[in-house]
């Protein structure tokens, strides 16, 4: 007699793919549907982990592709104002509403009502992207110019990258009453105030989620035809939390709703992949490992690993072993320098 699992894989089978294998060798990766080779412009948006496929990207001497640049400026300078942290200067896109009101500013002349915030030092900064100028600007004409140069390098971007990697991030998100504008950080943290006749806070569900990167990823694909997607799932937890409830339990709730949108994707668009960081750093194969002391911040291990995975089965014509590409143990200062708006909610409580 025969029955529906008999034939399955081994990776169809905890104890055969996970419980039996050592954990820096667990890789849960089946049958990814694209390859990256050198000639393919890779782009990078959303939460902040993204930033380690894109420094990866740059190690293994592939094409990661910046179409904001500031080529007078010095490496340390370049760092400091966040030129090539991702493919455009456009700062953490937490949530897929940012990321199709981005595009709708791009291709379909939206604009938004609130322009520009000002900082307590007096300098203003663009409210949907309130962090990537730290000395700010001098005047709300100048954030203006400044988000006309910006959106231009986003088109190219679109237009132009054969592959855009996006790390979903949060549920949790502040918007604007007028207009619907979704900010990455609540106004007041950073810059601007808080008037809750124009702002309030939204937690997207999944229904929400979804239409807004089904969205995103149809028109993309109009646009740039060629383009190919790779979805993430920040393993990250939220800093706080609004809902009035653990900060785990809306991490929970946050990571769960995204990691089914996700999955949604794949079913209609041949042409998207899933990519599990999400379940290589959470997985309880790993027993926490993957967290430094203060269980949100990925370590230097998991970093490793991820990465590992990544180049093994994303990246087409590696010319040398995997582990080249992703030592065990990469610089410290790489992995500890992730640019994080999200951190700044921690300044204002000690």
């Amino acid at each position: 007699m025969t029955n529906p699992y008999s034939g399955i894989k081994d990776y169809q089978l905890w104890r055969r793919s996970v419980a039996r294998v050592e954990t820096h060798l667990f890789d849960p990766v089946v049958k990814p549907r694209f390859k990256i080779d050198r000639n393919s412009k890779v782009a990078t948006a959303g939460s902040c982990f993204a930033q380690h496929i894109s420094r990866q990207i740059q190690r293994i001497g592939f094409h990661y592709f910046i179409t904001e640049r500031a080529d007078h400026l010095n490496d340390a300078e370049k760092a400091r104002r966040n030129f090539g942290v991702f493919s455009a200067r456009y700062g953490n896109i937490y949530t897929a509403r940012q990321l199709r009101q981005l595009f709708e500013e791009v291709f379909d002349a939206r604009r938004p009502v609130e322009k520009a915030w000002r900082r307590k030092d007096g300098k203003f900064v663009d409210p949907y992207r309130p962090q990537v100028e730290p000395d700010g600007y001098d005047t709300e004409e100048d954030v203006i110019e400044a988000r006309r140069a910006h959106l231009a390098a986003v088109r190219s971007v679109f237009l132009g990258c054969d592959v855009l990697v996006f790390t979903l991030g949060l549920t949790e998100a502040w918007r604007s009453k007028v207009d619907g504008s979704v900010f990455p950080l609540a106004p007041g943290v950073s810059a601007g105030s808080f008037d809750p006749d124009a702002h309030e806070f939204v937690n997207f569900n999944v229904e929400e989620i979804e239409r807004d990167l089904t969205f995103v990823l149809r028109r993309l694909k109009e646009i740039n035809p060629h383009v190919k997607v790779l979805l993430t799932v920040s393993p990250v937890p939220l800093v706080a939390t609004y809902e009035d409830r653990s900060v785990l339990v809306s991490t929970t709730y946050s990571k769960s709703v995204l990691r089914v949108v996700a999955e949604q994707m794949l079913p209609r668009f041949d042409w998207v992949d899933y990519f599990p960081s999400y379940e290589i750093i959470t997985g309880s194969y790993a027993g926490g490992l993957y967290y430094e002391d203060d269980y949100r911040e990925v370590n230097h291990l998991g970093v490793a690993h991820v990465m590992r995975c990544f180049v093994r089965n994303y990246v087409a014509h590696v010319e040398a072993p995997t582990e080249k590409f992703a030592p065990l143990a990469p610089p410290q200062e790489e992995y500890q320098h992730v640019v994080c708006d999200e951190r700044e909610i921690e300044m204002l409580r000690p």
